[in-house]
């Protein structure tokens, strides 16, 4: 038993010994330590991205770390972060990612069901708005005015009390149309989502004044759709290419009974799709730029239908119909859901949520007498924006302390200056004003407060920033010493292009003629009337008519190794056999063949400069490990390695 007891407390030791701790430094660079958590974290959260499997050796890993850091050390020497063009892209980016932490996490969740529920249904809708400013506090008049107009409403009709009360300036009677979730500002949107058919909404606020709102029609969304498409579009190369002829021959071989994804994968020009049968991933109402394209695809209803040839700005196209259902599920598009409360007046609700929180948080003290003296400096002068602040203004006077920060006197004076232009010509006492205005003040203290000390205390958005911040830094530093060194050295690419030649070539190639046709028999007479001599022009006029597309020509160069052409191999001028591909038969007259040849310096111009950049960048990496010192502690990484190896076996 007591042997039996040693052994687990030494499995237990050494486990514990092998085990990372958050002071544990893998290596320095110059003296700069480089911790083991921080190679961990980064190795298990790029492991499945890289695809080549010697990357995931820990030890080469660990040269392409300590290279990435030695880059990072290079800018700093540089004072590339002190670039003021750095400063302003790194601001902006933490700007943005600061957005995505500034928020209750249940606030949001709660909303970001509620608009997918919403987003299930369109409204249809009306209604009459009585313009009013978001400052004003006396709104009893415009309230009862409404209630009268919401009784002529369901008395009389919309349409009647529409005509005689619209005038476009203070008063709008409007039909809506359908609209879903954040078509609308949110108090409009609730509204309407929570009248039933066919009711009018008692009046409701919003910030252009006071609504009543008349459902007229809810319907399920239109959905998501899956279709498949041909599409051609010009031919820059060709200026007889004729599109639109091309995509009408194309439905005539439709009609004709030719399958709709064998025709996609020999004349779709939108290459993307065309090899998958002319396949679309899913889209919803919106999701496509082409507004005619999304007409056609959401008015068809039968699965397999296909449309009729129609424009776009980006060419032809035939539809067909592969499947139509409702909006995807929540976990498919909450994501997009929550990116839209953020830019939506429901985001202040999020806010609120937060600061409330932030409060109880953080040590927040106010100057119990701050409101009543600012009530005391205002006058009149203050509603037509010409208020300023007094000669004797206690500018010093503590207002208002967060944790360690302090907030004072001349802040919230400012605040006030600055914001007199929203209040000119409304009458209301002074301690509205100061209320309101002193509420706003402190809640964006504290979420400034909040912002500036995020990376102090969210460790998840400090690791992104830090990322991001070395990886511009890096992109820079790249830029100055590898990329635009390489493309801007003109001698030294001539030079690299001479002394590495013979791996620049063109491969085989061949200049065709192809014939392409549903049917054996007619692409044999394709082949037949080919070798009289006749032109490509010549046999579609004498084979195809008004109603029957027997054939379609493309001409150009491609590889000889092109899975289009005959597989066993074009050898010579002339003709080929008949021969299938793709659900149709072809023929291939061969104009000539073009062998392997190597490539002018122009013609491999963007591969000659990618690869003179890798060559200049192993040479920089030498000198840096030349000037800066890197020490590695064996004994931590073996522990990393402990650490990391039963996660990736």
């Amino acid at each position: 038993m007591k042997l039996y007891i040693s052994l687990l407390v030494l499995w237990l030791s050494a486990f514990a010994n092998a085990q990372v701790t958050p002071e544990d430094i893998l290596f320095t660079v110059d003296g700069d330590p480089i911790k083991a958590e921080e190679f961990i974290r980064v190795y298990n959260k790029n492991l499945d991205l890289v695809k080549d499997e010697s990357q995931k050796d820990i030890d080469g890993y660990l040269d392409l770390f300590v290279n990435y850091q030695l880059k990072v050390k290079e800018a700093k020497r540089l004072e590339l972060d002190q670039d003021a063009t750095y400063i302003r892209e790194f601001s902006s980016y933490r700007d943005q990612l600061v957005k995505n932490y500034l928020s209750d996490s249940k606030v949001t969740e709660a909303l970001m069901k509620e608009a997918y529920d919403r987003m299930g249904y369109d409204v249809k809708g009306s209604h009459i708005l009585i313009r009013l400013d978001e400052n004003e506090t006396d709104t009893l008049k415009v309230y009862q005015e409404l209630l009268k107009l919401r009784d002529r409403v369901i008395k009389e009709g919309f349409e009647n009390v529409k005509r005689e009360v619209h005038d476009g300036k203070t008063v709008f009677a409007e039909d809506l149309g359908y609209f879903s979730a954040f078509k609308m500002v949110y108090e409009f949107e609730n509204a309407a989502y929570n009248t039933t058919v066919g009711d009018v909404s008692m009046p409701f606020r919003t910030r252009f004044g006071y609504h009543i709102v008349k459902v007229e029609d809810k319907r399920r969304s239109l959905g998501e759709v899956t279709v498949a498409h041909i599409m051609v579009v010009p031919n820059e190369e060709d200026e007889s290419f004729d599109p639109e002829k091309r995509i009408h021959e194309i439905y005539k071989k439709l009609n004709q009974g030719e399958a709709f994804e064998s025709l996609a994968k020999q004349f779709s020009d939108d290459k993307s799709s065309a090899n998958n049968g002319g396949v679309l991933a899913p889209f919803t109402g919106g999701q496509i730029s082409a507004p005619e394209f999304e007409k056609v695809a959401f008015n068809m209803n039968a699965i397999g239908g296909i449309s009729e040839p129609f424009k776009t700005n980006y060419g032809w196209h035939i539809i067909k119909l592969l499947d139509k259902k409702g909006i995807p599920p929540y976990d498919e598009v909450k994501f997009d859901i929550e990116n839209k409360i953020q830019r939506d007046s429901r985001s202040s609700l999020i806010n609120s949520s937060m600061v409330n929180d932030l409060k109880a948080k953080y040590d927040i003290v106010m100057n119990p007498n701050a409101k009543g003296y600012f009530e005391s400096i205002m006058n009149s002068n203050f509603f037509s924006r010409s208020w300023t602040l007094p000669k004797n203004f206690e500018k010093d006077q503590i207002l208002l302390t967060i944790e360690a920060d302090t907030l004072r006197y001349n802040d919230f004076g400012q605040r006030l200056m600055s914001i007199q232009n929203v209040y000119v010509d409304q009458k209301m006492p002074f301690r509205t004003v100061i209320e309101k205005e002193y509420k706003n003040f402190e809640e964006n203290a504290i979420l400034k407060y909040h912002e500036t000390n995020l990376e102090f205390e969210n460790e998840e958005f400090a690791q992104i920033l830090g990322e991001y911040r070395d990886g511009l830094l890096l992109f820079d530093l790249m830029e100055k010493e590898v990329w635009n060194a390489a493309a801007s050295d003109t001698i030294g690419l001539q030079k690299y292009y001479t002394k590495h030649k013979d791996d620049y070539f063109w491969e085989d190639r061949v200049d065709v003629l192809i014939a392409t046709g549903a049917k054996e028999n007619d692409i044999k007479t394709v082949a037949r009337l080919l070798r009289r001599g006749q032109s490509a022009d010549d046999i579609s006029k004498e084979l195809n008519t008004q109603n029957e597309q027997k054939v379609m020509f493309t001409k150009g160069i491609r590889p000889s190794s092109d899975e289009s052409l005959p597989q066993d191999g074009i050898l010579r001028t002339g003709l080929s056999k008949v021969y299938r591909y793709n659900d149709a038969y072809h023929v291939v007259k061969v104009n000539a063949l073009l062998p392997k040849t190597n490539k002018t310096f122009d013609e491999a111009k963007g591969k000659i400069i990618s690869d003179y950049q890798n060559r200049l960048e192993a040479n920089w990496l030498e000198s840096l490990n030349e000037r800066y010192e890197v020490v590695i502690d064996a004994d931590v990484l073996q522990k990393v390695k402990s650490q990391i190896q039963p996660e990736i076996d």
